[in-house]
């Protein structure tokens, strides 16, 4: 959706230029946060991008506010992330980054957890009454340090795709 305070000429054409369908265009300040609002009552996730004054109550209100550097002091205070770069296709590499940045912590959170709930009760000696297995201290060391190596060596994939990209 295009959320514009300009004349429905100027909106319309960038929208054009932008493949957006949808144009609200001549908008006041309040009725863009009533949009960002009625889009969400409908179960919507809405991010907004502005720069101006007047978007300063959609950006507060939006799910998640994003504010261009170039643009007014208050619309980067009531925005939650600020670009720095006003190129627009930046936020979408953004975006694509943070869901695999997300991906990789679950993935991370996952094999810590698996590892600490298989390992550590071999550490303490659990099998030891019935198998007679005994972990030596040294060994849980290493194996935790190489849990931990797992973890980073898994964090450093969003690097290679990143550069292969």
């Amino acid at each position: 959706y295009l959320l514009s305070g300009d004349r429905n000429a100027a909106a319309y054409a960038i929208a054009e230029q932008a493949g957006i369908k949808t144009v609200f265009a001549e908008v006041l300040p309040e009725e863009k946060a009533r949009i960002v609002g009625r889009l969400q009552a409908e179960g919507r996730k809405v991010a907004m991008v502005g720069e101006g004054f007047n978007d300063a109550p959609a950006l507060s209100r939006a799910d998640i506010g994003i504010a261009l550097a170039s643009g007014t002091d208050i619309a980067v205070e009531a925005a939650d992330l600020t670009m720095m770069n006003p190129d627009l296709s930046v936020l979408a590499q953004a975006i694509r980054l943070s869901q695999r940045i997300r991906r990789v912590i679950w993935e991370n959170l996952f094999w810590a957890f698996a590892y600490n709930l298989l390992l550590i009760p071999v550490a303490a000696g659990v099998l030891y009454p019935h198998f007679g297995i005994l972990l030596r201290p040294q060994y849980a060391g290493a194996a935790m340090a190489l849990s931990s190596i797992s973890v980073a060596l898994n964090s450093l994939r969003l690097r290679k795709d990143h550069e292969k990209k």
